[in-house]
């Protein structure tokens, strides 16, 4: 397993960031406490997966907005409020959408539909992740460390821990199987 972390963790970052991204880069800081990956390599490559994600679902609703917003009705319910909110503050909205959970796809294909200048999007969309990459690496890393402490702690008890659960879904697969029958 922790060949398998340290050789495909990075591009799961990528993979993980390019399509919605917190709790991927979050798993990503704790591999990086548990020393399996580097603190700094999964801060780049989630500024880079986000970056390329972000860019991707902005020209998505720039070509195809009405399209995807006609779609998903819940989508287009609130897109007014969204793209008046842009044309205002297009700027601090860029960079503050980065930051709302759940809205990292939906967000940009909006913003792509409200005609912002590609190139203006493009230069605070990477300021937000560059925001936005350390940020929630490091409240991964910290768990990741704080975990390693209390665990570190009860060392004695992983593996009845391990044994248990194991057992317990040994368990659920027996019940689940003979149900099935």
């Amino acid at each position: 397993m922790d060949d398998l972390v340290s050789q495909l963790g990075y591009a799961a970052i990528f993979v993980g960031t390019f399509l919605e991204g917190e709790t991927v880069l979050a798993l990503g800081g704790v591999a990086a406490a548990y020393g399996y990956l580097s603190l700094p390599g999964v801060m780049a490559v989630a500024v880079l997966g986000a970056f390329a994600g972000d860019q991707t679902a902005f020209f998505i609703g720039r070509r195809y907005g009405q399209r995807v917003l006609a779609r998903f009705p819940g989508l287009a319910a609130k897109a007014p409020r969204v793209q008046e909110l842009v044309r205002r503050w297009d700027a601090p909205a860029v960079v503050l959408l980065r930051f709302c959970y759940g809205l990292r796809v939906a967000g940009p294909i909006v913003i792509g539909s409200c005609g912002i200048s590609p190139w203006r999007l493009a230069f605070f969309n990477f300021i937000g992740t560059l925001l936005w990459a350390p940020i929630v690496t490091s409240v991964g890393y910290v768990a990741g460390q704080a975990l390693e402490s209390w665990l570190g702690r009860m060392r004695h008890v992983q593996i009845v821990l391990v044994m248990l659960l194991v057992l317990a879904v040994v368990i659920v697969w027996f019940v689940l199987h003979w149900r099935r029958r």
